[in-house]
C-alpha cells in the first residue's frame, strides 16, 4: 500500500519499467531519474516483463503461512460457548486452555464480542435491518398506560395518597369490588423504519375501527411531510388481522406485513419507542390529571422528532427526512415579488446547521426591481417555545442579527409590515424574518423597528 509521500506510485512504476524494458535505459540511470535504488528499479522492470501493467499494482503483504493462527475447530468451540452459554473471554479461555487475548480476538473477528449483538432467545447473532428511504416501511403498534386520577398517581404521591385520589376523582366506573377504576389509555403509535419519525394518538380502545383511523391520519401526516407510505408492519393483534384493516391497506396500495407469533423482536423499533415514550412522557414528571398528561403528548412528540438525538441513527429523526417540503426552495422572482410581496420569502430549512448564516442572492434574471434578497437561517430548533422543547432561549447576538436582516429587507421592500407573532408561534424557527409562515416574534420586531427609525 503506497503512502502519500511515496516516490513510486503505480503510474510512476510503469514509467520506470518502460524506460528500462522498452527504451533500453540502464537500471542505474533510470533509478537516479526516479530517485530510487537500482535494486528497486530492476524489481519493477522484472514484474513488468512478467505481468505487464497489472504487475505495477500493490500486492498483499500478508504472509503465506501463519503458524500461530487459531485453528478453525478451536474457533468453532469459542463461538459455540459464546452463543450457548453467553460466556466472556476469561471463562471461555479457562475452559479451552487458551489465553484471554486470543479468545477476545476471535470474538471480535466474528463480531460477537458484545452480548448485545446476540439474541437472548436463540443465541444467534442479531440480524438488524433498516429500509433505504422514508416511507418504505412504517411500524404500528399499541401500548397501554394506566390513567392518572385527579391529584396525581401513585408513582409520585405514593400508594395511599394515590388511592385517595382515585376515590376523589368524579365519574370513575366501579369494579366488582366497588373500587374505582381509572381505566387505560391506549396509545396507538406509528414510527418510520428509516428515519424513526414517530406519530401517536391516544384512544380508549384498540379496536379495528380505531386502528384504521389512526393509520389513515398517520399516512396523511407523513404525506404532508413528503413521505409516501409503501409498507406497514404490525404484530398479530386482532385489529391488525381484521377485514377493515386489510381492506383499508388494499385501498391505499399499502402492503401489510405481520411479525411471526411470539416474536416481538421483529417489531423491535416500535417496542423500543414505547419504552422511550414511557420514560420521556408518560412517567417523566408529575401530572395532576390524565388530561394534563394527554395535553403534553404533542409537545413531547415534537421534541422527539425535531430535537432528541437518536443513538441508532446518529442524529435527529427529522433530519433523515430528506424529501421534506422546504428543504429545497425554488422562487420565481417576478411572480414572488409582484404577487406575493410581504409573504414568507424563504421557507424554513430544517437542514441548516449554522446558528446564523445570511445568504445573499444577486442573480435574479427577469426581475428589474431590488436584486438583493436576504434570508436569515437560524438553527432549526424550537428554542424557548411553548411546545415542550428543552432548549435555552436564543442568544442576544442572534436576535440582533435577525432584527438587522428584517430591517434591511423592510427598507428594500422585500417584506410587508412587521406584525406581532401568533401566541402559538415557535420562537426558534426564524427564516427570512418569519415564524412558521407567520409574523416576526415581538422581541425581534421591536429591534427591527428601532433600526428602521434610526435609519
Amino acid at each position: 500500500m503506497t503512502h502519500p509521500n511515496a516516490l513510486l506510485t503505480p503510474r510512476a512504476r510503469l514509467r520506470l519499467a518502460r524506460l528500462i524494458v522498452e527504451d533500453g535505459y540502464p537500471a542505474t540511470i533510470a533509478a537516479k531519474m526516479f530517485m530510487v535504488s537500482p535494486i528497486t528499479a530492476r524489481k519493477w522492470a522484472g514484474r513488468y516483463r512478467e505481468e505487464g501493467e497489472f504487475g505495477m499494482q500493490d500486492r498483499s503483504s500478508k504472509p503465506h503461512r501463519i503458524p500461530g493462527r487459531t485453528p478453525e475447530h478451536v474457533k468453532k468451540k469459542i463461538i459455540n460457548l459464546r452463543w450457548r452459554l453467553r460466556l466472556g473471554p476469561a471463562q471461555i479461555a479457562a475452559r479451552l486452555g487458551l489465553s484471554t487475548s486470543t479468545v477476545h480476538a476471535v470474538l471480535v473477528r466474528c463480531r460477537v464480542n458484545r452480548l448485545s449483538h446476540i439474541d437472548r432467545v436463540t443465541g444467534e447473532p442479531l440480524r438488524r435491518y433498516e429500509h433505504p428511504h422514508p416511507g418504505s416501511l412504517i411500524h404500528v403498534d399499541v401500548t397501554k398506560f394506566g390513567n392518572i386520577p385527579d391529584g396525581g398517581g401513585h408513582r409520585y404521591v405514593g400508594r395511599q395518597q394515590g388511592a385517595r385520589n382515585k376515590l376523589a376523582t368524579p365519574g370513575l366506573p366501579r369494579g366488582k369490588d366497588h373500587k374505582p377504576r381509572t381505566g387505560t389509555a391506549f396509545v396507538h403509535t406509528v414510527i418510520d423504519d428509516h428515519s424513526r419519525v414517530a406519530y401517536a394518538e391516544i384512544w380508549s380502545d384498540e379496536q379495528a375501527s380505531t386502528a384504521v383511523g389512526v393509520l389513515e391520519r398517520a399516512v396523511a401526516w407523513f404525506a404532508e411531510r413528503g413521505v409516501t407510505v409503501e409498507r406497514v408492519l404490525s404484530d398479530n393483534g386482532s385489529a391488525y388481522r381484521s377485514h377493515a384493516w386489510r381492506d383499508f391497506c388494499a385501498r391505499l396500495g399499502i402492503r401489510h406485513k405481520r411479525t411471526r407469533p411470539y416474536r416481538p423482536q421483529t417489531n423491535g423499533k416500535i417496542e423500543r419507542f414505547h419504552r422511550t415514550l414511557g420514560d420521556g412522557w408518560a412517567y417523566a414528571r408529575f401530572y395532576g390529571s390524565e388530561a394534563e398528561r394527554r395535553l403534553a403528548l404533542p409537545g413531547w412528540l415534537h421534541f422527539y422528532n425535531h430535537h432528541r438525538h437518536h443513538s441508532a441513527i446518529g442524529g435527529v429523526p427529522f433530519d433523515r427526512l430528506n424529501n421534506v417540503p422546504g428543504h429545497h426552495t425554488r422562487i420565481h422572482p417576478r411572480r414572488h415579488f409582484q404577487s406575493r410581496l410581504g409573504s414568507n420569502l424563504h421557507r424554513r430549512t430544517p437542514r441548516t446547521r449554522n446558528l446564523t448564516s445570511v445568504r445573499a442572492s444577486r442573480s435574479m434574471s427577469g426581475w428589474d426591481g431590488p436584486v438583493a434578497s436576504r434570508s436569515l437561517a437560524v438553527r432549526p430548533r424550537c428554542l424557548g417555545c411553548a411546545r415542550g422543547c428543552r432548549y435555552p432561549p436564543l442568544p442576544s447576538s442572534t436576535l440582533d442579527n435577525a432584527a438587522a436582516v428584517i430591517a434591511a429587507d423592510a427598507r428594500a421592500g422585500l417584506f410587508g409590515p412587521v406584525r406581532l407573532a401568533r401566541p402559538s408561534a415557535c420562537l426558534g424557527e426564524i427564516s427570512g424574518g418569519r415564524i412558521n409562515g407567520g409574523a416576526s416574534p415581538p422581541f425581534v420586531r421591536v429591534k427591527a423597528e428601532a433600526l428602521l427609525q434610526k435609519s
